[in-house]
C-alpha cells in the first residue's frame, strides 16, 4: 500500500465534505415527502444532469468498462448497449417530457394516472416489487465493485490483525464492501435528494480532474512505449465474429472472451440493438434516473437534464477509461490481477491506479472513485426508499403519517435494503455476472408491459400485471434453468412469455376507465395507437391537437445515438494518439450537435 499522508488527507476531506452536506441539508429534507424524495422540484436541470451523470460514473461500471476496453478495444464502445446506454437519447428526445408531465413522486404512483380500478392496484403492486428487486440488485452490484476496488489499496494482511474473526480470501472484497457501504448510507438517509445532488457536484469535479490526469499520463506512456494489441483491436467495426486473437500477446485474455460469450459479435450486437430499442421505448426503470426526471422543474427541464447527461458523462469518463486500459496494456507485467489464485481482469482498474498514479493524485483519484460509488449507491437507495415509503407505507399502512414518522420510515427502509443487498452480493461471482443479470434479466422483464403502457390505449392494468409477472418469473429462474447461458440470449424467450402475459391479461379484463384514459392522453400527449381516445378528446375539445412528432422523434433518436457513440469513441482515439480517427469522431459529434440544436433543442416545449 503506497498511500501517503497527503493522499489519505484528500480522501478524508472528501468524506468529511459529504458528512457536512448531509447535516446541512437534513432540516430541508425533513420539511416534506417531496423535499426528501425530489428535492422540492427546485433543482435546475444542469445540476440534476450533472448529478445523474455522476451517478452513472459508478465504480463498478468503470471497472467493468476498463476491463472491456482492455480486452475488446474500440469494439467495447458497443457493449454498453446491453444497458442500453442509448436509453438516455430516447429520454432526451421525448420520454422525459412525457414522464415529467405526470407530476408524480415515483413510477408506481404514475401508474394511477394511466390505469384505473383493480388493474391499477395490481400494476402498482407488481412495479413496487420490481423496483425493490432492481434496487437491491444495483446496491449489490455497487457493493461488489467497491470491495474489489478497496482490496487493492488496503491489503488484507494489514487489516486482518485487527479483525476478531476469520474472513476467507474470496470474501475479503465483500467485507470491505460492507465497511464502505456503512459510511455511504449516512448522508443519503439524512439529506435525501438535495444532499445527493450536491454531493454529486463534488464527485463530478473530482472525477473530471482525475480523468484528465489519468488520460494525460496514458498519452505520455503511449508516445514513449506504444501499445501492442491484436489486429482489429483499434477499430470499432466488426464482422460476423469478434476476430480478436490475443494468443501471441496475453493468452489469458482469450479465455476471458470465451467466458464472456461475445465471440459471435454480429449476433450479440443484433440482440443488443433489438433489446436496447425495446428497453429504451419502455422508458426509465424505477431507479435514480427516473427520480431525477421527476425531480426536475418542468417537462422542458426534464428533457434538457436527460440530454445533458451524455455530454457531461461520456468524454471525461471514456478519457479516464481509455487511460487506465492503455496503461494496463503497456505495463501488463506490472499489474497484480491474481485474486484467489485466478486472473481477474476486473482488477485492471485498481491495479493500474496502484501502480502508475503519483502521490497526491492517487488520493484525488481514490476520493473520486469512492465518490463515484457513494453517488450511485445513494441515488439508488433514495429511489428504492421512495417506493417503500411512498408506495407501501403511505399508501397502505399509514396514509396520515407525520413528517417525523416519514423520516424514521425512510431511515428504516434504507437500512433494511442495504442489509439485504449485502447478502445478495455475497452470492454474485463478480461485477460482470451481476451486471448481466440486471441488464438482460431484470430489464428484460420490464420491457413488454412498459412499452405497451405508453403506446397502446387498450392496454390495461391487468395486462401490465401479467406482463410483468411473465417477465419477472423467467428473470428470476432462467439462470437455474439455463445455467451458463448468457442472459442476453434468453431474452427473446423471456420477451415472448412477457408479451403473451400482457396481451392475454389485457383482453381478460375490461379497458381502463375512459375518463382516466382521456385525462392521461390530454396531459401526457403521447404518440402511438391512441386514435379511439384521441377522437373522444377532440369531440370534447375541438382545439386539442395530438402529438404529430413521431417521425421527427425517430430522426432525432437516430442522430442522437450517432452523437452519443462519437462522444464515446473520440476520447479513446485521443488517448491512443490516433489523430485522424480522433478528428473524424470529433467531427461527427460536432455535426450531430448542430443537427440536434435545430431538430431537438429548438423544438422543445416551453415551460408548461
Amino acid at each position: 500500500m503506497k498511500l501517503t499522508v497527503l493522499d489519505i488527507s484528500i480522501i478524508l476531506c472528501y468524506l468529511a465534505a459529504t458528512v457536512v452536506i448531509g447535516l446541512l441539508l437534513k432540516k430541508r429534507a425533513e420539511q416534506s415527502k417531496k423535499d426528501y424524495l425530489l428535492g422540492g422540484n427546485s433543482l435546475p436541470w444542469y445540476l440534476l444532469g450533472l448529478s445523474n451523470a455522476s451517478g452513472m460514473f459508478d465504480i463498478s461500471g468503470t471497472m467493468w468498462l476498463v476491463t472491456l476496453l482492455f480486452v475488446y478495444g474500440l469494439k467495447s464502445a458497443w457493449i454498453p448497449w446491453l444497458w442500453p446506454v442509448f436509453n438516455q437519447i430516447f429520454l432526451m428526445v421525448f420520454l422525459s417530457v412525457w414522464l415529467r408531465r405526470s407530476n408524480v413522486t415515483t413510477g408506481a404512483e404514475w401508474l394511477n394516472t394511466r390505469f384505473s380500478g383493480r388493474g391499477a392496484s395490481m400494476s402498482h403492486g407488481v412495479i413496487v416489487v420490481f423496483a425493490i428487486i432492481l434496487g437491491m440488485g444495483y446496491l449489490a452490484y455497487g457493493f461488489i465493485g467497491i470491495g474489489k476496488f478497496v482490496e487493492i489499496f488496503v491489503p488484507w494482511e494489514i487489516v486482518s490483525a485487527y479483525v476478531p474473526f476469520n474472513v476467507p480470501a474470496e470474501y475479503v472484497p465483500h467485507f470491505y464492501g460492507i465497511c464502505i457501504t456503512a459510511f455511504a448510507v449516512f448522508y443519503t438517509l439524512l439529506g435525501g435528494m438535495m444532499s445527493i445532488v450536491w454531493a454529486d457536484v463534488i464527485q463530478y469535479a473530482l472525477m473530471t480532474i482525475s480523468g484528465i490526469v489519468i488520460g494525460v499520463i496514458a498519452m505520455q506512456a503511449v508516445s514513449t512505449h506504444g501499445v501492442v494489441v491484436p489486429e482489429g483491436w483499434d477499430s470499432p467495426f466488426f464482422g460476423k465474429n469478434l476476430d480478436i486473437d490475443w494468443s501471441n500477446i496475453i493468452p489469458d485474455v482469450n479465455r476471458k472472451i470465451a467466458s464472456d460469450g461475445y465471440g459471435l459479435f454480429s449476433i450479440f450486437f443484433t440482440m443488443m440493438l433489438i433489446k436496447g430499442a425495446l428497453v429504451s421505448l419502455a422508458g426509465p426503470a424505477p431507479t435514480y434516473d427516473m427520480q431525477k426526471i421527476l425531480s426536475s422543474k418542468s417537462p422542458r427541464e426534464a428533457a434538457l437534464m436527460s440530454g445533458s447527461v451524455s455530454l457531461i458523462l461520456m468524454p471525461i469518463r471514456y478519457f479516464m477509461i481509455a487511460g487506465f486500459g492503455v496503461l494496463g496494456l503497456i505495463f501488463y507485467d506490472k499489474l497484480d490481477l491474481i485474486v484467489g489464485g485466478n486472473i481477474d481482469f476486473e482488477q485492471v482498474l485498481p491495479s493500474a491506479i496502484n501502480e502508475f498514479v503519483p502521490a497526491g493524485f492517487l488520493g484525488l483519484i481514490l476520493a473520486g472513485l469512492l465518490a463515484a460509488f457513494t453517488s450511485t449507491f445513494s441515488g439508488t437507495l433514495n429511489a428504492t426508499q421512495a417506493y417503500i415509503v411512498n408506495d407501501i407505507y403511505l399508501k397502505y399502512i399509514n396514509p396520515n403519517a407525520s413528517n417525523t414518522q416519514i423520516k424514521y420510515m425512510n431511515w428504516s427502509a434504507g437500512i433494511t435494503m442495504v442489509i439485504i443487498s449485502m447478502f445478495m452480493g455475497l452470492f454474485a461471482r463478480d461485477v460482470n455476472d451481476l451486471l448481466q443479470w440486471i441488464v438482460s434479466g431484470l430489464y428484460g422483464a420490464y420491457v413488454a408491459s412498459n412499452v405497451l403502457k405508453w403506446y397502446w390505449w387498450r392496454f390495461n392494468g391487468n395486462g401490465f400485471f401479467w406482463g410483468m409477472v411473465g417477465g419477472l418469473l423467467p428473470a428470476l429462474s432462467f439462470r437455474f434453468i439455463f445455467p451458463g447461458t448468457l442472459d442476453l440470449y434468453t431474452f427473446p424467450l423471456m420477451l415472448l412469455l412477457s408479451v403473451a402475459g400482457a396481451v392475454i391479461g389485457t383482453y381478460s379484463a375490461p379497458p381502463t376507465d375512459e375518463e382516466t384514459l382521456k385525462s392521461f392522453y390530454k396531459n401526457v400527449r403521447p404518440w402511438g395507437f391512441w386514435k379511439p381516445i384521441h377522437d373522444k378528446v377532440v369531440a370534447e375539445d375541438p382545439a386539442f391537437i395530438g402529438n404529430k412528432d413521431f417521425k421527427r422523434d425517430m430522426f432525432n433518436i437516430f442522430i442522437g445515438i450517432i452523437w452519443q457513440t462519437a462522444l464515446v469513441i473520440f476520447p479513446i482515439y485521443l488517448v491512443l494518439l490516433k489523430m485522424v480517427p480522433f478528428s473524424i469522431a470529433l467531427g461527427v459529434a460536432v455535426v450531430c450537435t448542430v443537427i440536434l440544436k435545430k431538430t431537438w433543442f429548438d423544438k422543445l416545449p416551453r415551460d408548461e
